[in-house]
């Protein structure tokens, strides 16, 4: 005879796969009982990012300087912080390089205003929030709704971002390469140690695919023994679709809609955007980390399940 605990336990719901914690200066993700991500969001923090990124082994594949420091590992661009999402000339202010331990600080800032949203759930979790983009004299420029939702899958990690932009005052995107949804890789996985970017065309390295467009990039390498790769996702609904992709050697890997003149090497360009005050941008992205390469892990066919999204 079946006892009245057992009967109990499966009788109750499973466990949340995705498990999401709102902390004093960061949220934290776990999926299947594993730690994914945390989004860093203190007053001290310039500009929220996500840091580190996991595999769904546990290997780290962000870069993990500045914030930790790592023995061997690279300490250039100190603001390229985890996963974030900024530009790098918003009415002149440089929201990209802004750190306070970059050289050449602009002091600009992406301040979280409120959390709405930080859930998990058995195949999905989300955090959303506003957010004001403000430059070095406290001037808010724009006003930005973030979602991010994380998914619960056995062997890859999954993550949507719909992000709105609203303009406060009239707003000037600027024409430049420092921009915009972008991430560092960890040291192992990039060009320059062995790792490979491939776009959705074919083209492979960072000479045929940096400032080129295209509606996805999948950028793998082998960490500790493995594998892995980070492809990131343009949704069609973007603007100015498709994304031009500042991809570098040296674990840079970035979408960005602006840097015209540098991507085409051509100074007559002119790749900015202006708002008036009120207008919206919205930009909906997906990073996918997986084992394999590019086509053991059918990138294109799960670009096209991105796509079909409403």
């Amino acid at each position: 005879m079946l006892s009245l605990t057992f009967l109990l336990l499966v009788s109750l719901p499973l466990a949340a796969q995705v498990a999401v914690e709102q902390k004093a200066d960061r949220i934290t993700v776990d999926i299947n009982g594993k730690p994914f991500t945390e989004l860093w969001i203190g007053t001290d923090v310039r500009k929220p990012y996500l840091h580190p990124l996991r595999s769904a082994s546990g290997k780290i594949v962000t870069r993990r300087y500045p914030m930790e420091q790592v023995a061997g590992e690279t300490k250039d661009h100190p603001h390229h912080r985890g996963l974030w999402f900024n530009h790098g000339d918003v009415n002149g202010s440089d929201f990209w390089g802004s750190d306070p331990q970059a050289r050449a600080d602009a002091k600009a800032r992406i301040a979280v205003r409120k959390i709405s949203e930080a859930k998990g759930g058995n195949k999905s979790g989300a955090i959303a929030g506003s957010f004001e983009w403000i430059d070095r004299s406290g001037a808010v420029l724009l006003t930005e709704s973030r979602r991010m939702t994380f998914y619960a899958e056995a062997d890859r990690r999954t993550v949507d971002f719909d992000i709105l932009l609203r303009a406060a005052v009239p707003v000037k995107f600027g024409d430049t390469k420092e921009g915009s949804f972008g991430l560092r890789l960890a040291d192992p996985l990039k060009e320059s140690s062995g790792g490979k970017m491939v776009n959705a065309e074919g083209a492979a390295g960072e000479k045929n695919v940096w400032g080129k467009r295209s509606p996805w990039v999948d950028y793998c390498g082998e960490l500790e023994g493995e594998k892995l790769g980070i492809a990131i996702f343009d949704h069609p609904t973007n603007p100015r679709h498709p994304a031009y992709w500042h991809s570098r050697a040296y674990g840079l890997f970035a979408a960005n809609i602006f840097g015209w003149r540098d991507f085409h090497n051509d100074k007559s360009m002119d790749g900015s955007l202006e708002l008036k005050p009120g207008e919206t941008l919205r930009f909906r992205y997906r990073v996918l980390i997986h084992p394999g390469d590019t086509a053991a892990a059918n990138i294109g066919g799960q670009y096209r399940k991105f796509a079909a999204m409403k």
